[in-house]
């Protein structure tokens, strides 16, 4: 078991708050490992994070009803998969996305491409 203690802290201006995490691994980690595991962590969900608010728009979203907003995340979470794991287009998400919604052969490709048809 570990604790990951941390503070931040903006120019001169003294922190408020600590944030203190616990983790549970099966490895034996001295403090740097498990410190620089935690990180790398939250670095995977922060970039997760950032291509589903910029390339899906996900924090615009305004479905609220039931679990509609939960099913949505869900389909997005999977558009994402496809259109990242999609080589046959070079381009960013969001023009990858477009050109999915535009053109019916590319879209079939990118599902077919991972068995998703």
């Amino acid at each position: 078991m570990g604790i990951v203690a941390s503070v931040r802290q903006v120019g001169d201006i003294p922190a408020d708050d600590i944030s203190i995490r616990y983790y549970i691994s099966s490895k034996k980690l001295d403090a740097k490992t498990l410190l620089e595991s935690s990180r790398s962590h939250w670095s995977i969900e922060v970039q997760l994070h950032w291509k589903l608010d910029v390339g899906m728009n996900e924090d615009a979203c305004r479905i609220r009803r039931d679990e509609a907003g939960e099913n949505f995340a869900a389909i997005r979470h999977i558009a994402l998969n496809l259109l990242n794991a999609d080589k046959s287009f070079k381009a960013g998400l969001k023009r990858k996305r477009t050109r999915a919604g535009r053109n019916n052969s590319y879209l079939s490709g990118v599902l077919m491409e991972q068995g998703a048809s």
